[in-house]
């Protein structure tokens, strides 16, 4: 280990900076937040400095650099584009045993900014010893998906709670078992909500029901929304649920790089359906999600799409609400705006629809519940989940009630994926479309298909080098 980690406390501690310029000021603002007494040695300042002077938060103390500035410092850091001031204040900072940093070169530093994670309290620093600086960037920008921006929240009101933990609980052994099931439960949940009030009298009844023994855990149940397809569209709130998942119940429509985000050691239950083969009856469900969460374990229910449009999340969580489990929901990008933005389809576009319009249709056979004459109007979008089989009769209905018979429409298999096809025909085509198009599939039905020409795949990005543009079959 060439650099030991630490964490300094520089609150109104003298912090010299020497250099005004653009990369100072960028060191600055890290050190105004740690509430550090900052001393500015340089020509000229930066308009970031000059308005931090300005307010008083900096001190300008000299136009050039002196050895004994150094005297009365924690700690000082060079900034200049000049290699021999650099090496001269690290020398003289190394004289009297200050710790300094010349930036952007490693051999010249006593101490090294690390990339941070700001959680605060909580703060995670990522180092290379300065050896690979872009590759701890990388990875704290891996780490920022993974830890969730209530974490600050979450240490904040633990702090307050220590010494009411400590005189409950009087081993340290149960005060870890305590925390451990605090951090990782309902409190943690309702932190992330914004609801502290309300996690604060979780964590009161927990902390009384672990003294009096039961250590039990409440499970809870969360409604997260993995997408169309895309694993680059999952939510950062979902991944951040999926790492804390103990079971998670799927869908066929999840995909499996998807799945490869959700914690190894989480128990995996596909209860997926398939037009007209369902594998698992969604009271079956029902009754897994209720079963798992009261035996205290954290169930991720994972939605292809959103959980609320056309996903049967809404039962699933009346379910939950029926036996007391407390829930979440993680919202999703829904099929219609995934798999049209891939495909080059705008769903509202100022001169062709005003209005779009999402439909399932798993309808009736005689059409009963839908107002099809509403439907066939023109200059407005019909995005179509599992209309597939229905397919003949959505476009016999709208024909016969005024839509155009050469309304454009584009039929998307697999939306999002690297293997999305598109076909494109007219809405007398839609039934020959859907004959052969691979499912899963997407109906659009409306003048913005017509846009695809123009700006399909300009928008969207490869999977990986060398990737193509989604196949498109066009039968107009």
């Amino acid at each position: 280990m060439d650099y030991l980690p630490i964490f300094a406390d520089l609150k109104q501690r003298p912090v010299l900076v020497v250099g005004g310029g653009e990369v100072a000021a960028r060191k600055v603002d890290l050190l105004i937040r740690t509430g550090a007494e900052i001393r500015i040695v340089a020509q000229a300042l930066s308009p970031e400095i000059e308005r931090l002077y300005q307010q008083g938060q900096v001190h300008w103390l000299a136009l050039s650099f002196a050895p004994q500035q150094l005297d009365e410092v924690f700690l000082v850091i060079a900034a200049t584009d000049n290699s021999q001031l650099n090496a001269e204040v690290y020398a003289e900072a190394d004289k009297r045993r200050v710790l300094a940093n010349v930036v952007d070169d490693q051999p010249r530093c006593s101490f090294i900014f690390p990339s941070i994670i700001d959680r605060s309290p909580l703060v995670v620093a990522v180092s290379s010893s300065g050896q690979a600086p872009v590759l701890a960037r990388m990875l704290r920008e891996k780490l920022e998906a993974l830890l969730p921006a209530s974490l600050g929240q979450v240490a904040e009101v633990a702090g307050r709670w220590r010494s009411q933990v400590k005189q409950q609980l009087s081993s340290i052994g149960a005060r870890r078992r305590f925390w451990e099931k605090t951090f990782a439960g309902r409190f943690a949940t309702l932190v992330a909500n914004g609801q502290t009030a309300q996690a604060e009298r979780q964590l009161a009844q927990d902390l009384t029901a672990f003294a009096q023994g039961n250590e039990g855990q409440q499970g809870e149940i969360a409604l997260v929304g993995a997408g169309p397809g895309d694993v680059g569209l999952l939510t950062l709130r979902g991944l951040q649920v999926m790492q804390q998942a103990d079971v998670v119940l799927y869908d066929h429509l999840v995909s499996d790089e998807t799945l490869d985000l959700v914690r190894r050691d989480a128990e995996r239950i596909c209860v997926g359906k398939r037009a007209g083969a369902h594998s698992v009856i969604q009271e079956e469900t029902n009754r897994l999600l209720v079963e798992l969460a009261q035996q205290g374990k954290r169930v991720v229910r994972l939605k292809g799409g959103d959980p609320f449009i056309f996903g049967r999340g809404g039962e699933e969580l009346q379910v939950a609400a029926a036996a007391g489990i407390p829930f979440q929901v993680v919202p999703g990008v829904t099929a219609a705006a995934g798999a049209t933005a891939y495909a080059g389809i705008p769903l509202t576009h100022r001169d062709h629809a005003q209005s779009v319009t999402f439909i399932t249709g798993h309808c009736r056979p005689d059409g009963e519940g839908l107002d099809w004459a509403d439907l066939a109007r023109a200059r407005q979008t019909l995005a179509i989940y599992m209309g597939t089989m229905k397919a003949a009769d959505i476009s016999r209905n709208l024909i016969a009630h005024g839509r155009e018979a050469n309304t454009p429409v584009a039929v998307i298999s697999r939306g999002t994926r690297p293997d999305q096809q598109v076909r494109i025909g007219a809405l007398q085509q839609l039934e020959q479309l859907v004959q052969q198009a691979p499912l899963p599939a997407l109906l659009v039905i409306g003048e913005v298909v017509e846009l695809h020409h123009q700006i399909a795949w300009f928008g969207h990005q490869p999977q990986a080098d060398g990737a193509t543009p989604p196949a498109v079959v066009n039968l107009a």
